[in-house]
């Protein structure tokens, strides 16, 4: 099968953990952002997506991943459909679960840090909110992203398989996740981060292991992956990295 993703092109946002998971499983895929207009891609292709005209169950937003006649929507449900086929997840129910759960948990850290920067909403620019924001970046970094990232350690220590992941002795899409965040992090809050993890040396192993993986390392050097930028979910402001 040939799989189709559907995000925005020029970032990473959640679009990026479905890309992990897609090159990590070795599957082949349509970035349908980047294929011409002309060859029925581009923003016109997903507008189009979206607006659903014959779709009996239309997603809300993207990313939305096209898996023969399925059309699947919300990052966590798209990686739970994935987790089978691309083996990114155990196969036993319970299995299945927790490594839902775990991705659940990671992408409300995700939103929260999105909310450092915007916490009055994306329709006012950082500009607009600087005051709010540093006041919401300093609960953060003090308070909740200990919190998250002081879990997440827990969860590999008690682990009962082996080497640096959270689900059993194999890597799964909620380790591929965990790595996504913690690179966003490295980016946004470079500073916070690094103190964090040094406090946290299984996270910071999770981490360096997932973008060591031989398919993962090409990706990256492939210049196919968009980097880190202020118009993206993870954002760097100097002034918020205290």
């Amino acid at each position: 099968m040939i799989y189709e993703l559907y995000y925005w092109p020029g970032v990473q946002g959640r679009g990026e953990f479905i890309r992990l998971a897609l090159e990590e499983g070795g599957a082949e895929y349509r970035d349908v952002a980047l294929v011409p207009d002309s060859k029925g891609g581009g923003v016109a292709a997903i507008l189009r997506m979206l607006a659903g005209r014959g779709v009996s169950r239309p997603p809300f937003a993207v990313p939305v991943l096209r898996a023969g006649r399925e059309l699947i929507a919300q990052t966590a449900n798209i990686l739970l459909y994935l987790g089978g086929p691309l083996r990114l997840a155990p196969g036993d129910a319970a299995g299945r679960l927790w490594t839902h759960q775990l991705l659940l948990t990671i992408l409300d850290l995700y939103q929260e840090i999105f909310s450092t920067h915007h916490p009055l909403g994306d329709g006012y620019a950082y500009e607009e909110q600087r005051a709010a924001a540093r006041r919401r970046t300093r609960d953060f970094l003090r308070v909740r992203l200990p919190k998250f990232m002081s879990y997440f350690e827990r969860v590999i220590e008690v682990n009962p398989g082996r080497g640096p992941w959270m689900v059993g002795a194999r890597l799964s899409y909620a380790d591929l996740s965990m790595a996504q965040v913690i690179a966003g992090l490295r980016y946004a809050f470079p500073r916070a981060t690094a103190r964090a993890l040094r406090r946290r040396p299984r996270l910071a192993a999770l981490h360096a292991a997932v973008f060591r993986r031989p398919r993962i390392a090409r990706y990256l050097a492939s210049g196919r992956r968009v980097p880190f930028n202020n118009e993206d979910l993870f954002r760097h402001y100097p002034a918020l990295d205290r």
